[in-house]
């Protein structure tokens, strides 16, 4: 008898073990790509929401490495209203396509990947219909995205890459936005916005005159321009020289990339004025009075032009 319960009860075990099994096979398992991810978030309900209205799911559902910066439903409504949008139906489909794939990377990039600097998103603009548009992340104090956007929550990590949550929605960036991202443009801002200049931030922000090639001095250089001069500040720069110093920077109506500069090209101003571009050891610029300016920084692509940095500043 007591060898019977014996077999009896190996038999019992043995079927619940199977049934046990039989069940977990049969539990569905939940997709961990970003787009799931984003789906199953209370939170990221409006971006779930744009990225089917853009037509971006399969995309951003597939395989592949990302890097997605997604605004919260907060930073969405925040986006809607400063539009002039009553609801996200009201977006066109095609810029908000353009929008979404801002904040997209076509890489994975963990928090503690991210470094100071120019990153390409997938999105592009007006400017260039083959030129990424750039994106300038900051790790100074956490993780800025062009100067305004902050992430909020780092390393959601997708079977097909990365998302990191923002507290605002990463518009298409202009010229004007780039150059305030950068604090190694702090003083070129300054200049441009002295009160006694044009509305050069009406005008590099718009699309009257672009694409605009702006060719911008680093701090350093304007720096170097002080000590040349003699001149005890920027303040002290005359009002004349200045304007047509800053116009003497920018290439209207042209979207010239680094790979478009060949050497002893002519480049005719906004100011009307030409300086020529060498590109033998580098390539360096020879303004109106023989100075030589190194590039050293190229093709940060924004939706109304590009930008190039440089290390001295040009006088016509």
């Amino acid at each position: 008898m007591k060898n019977i319960f014996k077999i009896l009860s190996v038999m019992f075990a043995i079927g619940f073990t199977a049934v046990s099994c039989s069940d977990n096979e049969e539990e569905p398992v939940m997709s961990q790509t970003a787009y799931a991810i984003a789906s199953r978030d209370a939170n990221l309900s409006s971006l779930k929401a744009a990225i089917d209205k853009a037509g971006l799911a399969t995309t951003l559902d597939g395989t592949g490495t990302f890097t997605i910066f997604a605004p919260s439903n907060a930073a969405f409504a925040t986006f809607l209203q400063a539009n002039g949008f009553a609801t996200l139906n009201d977006v066109p489909v095609a810029a908000l396509k353009e929008i979404l794939l801002n904040h997209v990377l076509a890489a994975r990039v963990t928090s503690s990947e991210i470094t100071t600097g120019y990153v390409s998103t997938l999105a592009k603009g007006a400017a260039s219909s083959t030129r990424n548009i750039s994106m300038y992340l900051n790790k100074t104090t956490g993780v800025k995205i062009n100067g305004t956007v902050n992430v909020t929550a780092a390393d959601i990590l997708a079977t097909n890459g990365v998302i990191h949550k923002t507290d605002a929605v990463i518009g298409l960036p202009t010229i004007v936005t780039h150059a305030l991202a950068n604090p190694n443009f702090t003083s070129l801002v300054s200049a441009l916005t002295r009160s006694d200049m044009p509305n050069f931030v009406e005008i590099l922000s718009g699309t009257a005159s672009s694409p605009f090639t702006v060719f911008a001095p680093t701090n350093a250089a304007f720096a170097s321009l002080l000590t040349e001069t003699g001149l005890a500040n920027l303040g002290a720069v005359p009002q004349s020289l200045l304007e047509n110093a800053l116009k003497y920077h920018v290439v209207a109506g042209a979207n010239v990339a680094s790979t478009a500069l060949t050497n002893n090209m002519v480049v005719t101003t906004f100011q009307t004025g030409t300086f020529t571009i060498t590109t033998t050891g580098g390539a360096k610029i020879t303004d109106a009075n023989n100075r030589v300016s190194n590039i050293i920084l190229t093709d940060v692509q924004c939706s109304n032009g590009i930008i190039h940095a440089i290390d001295k500043v040009l006088l016509p």
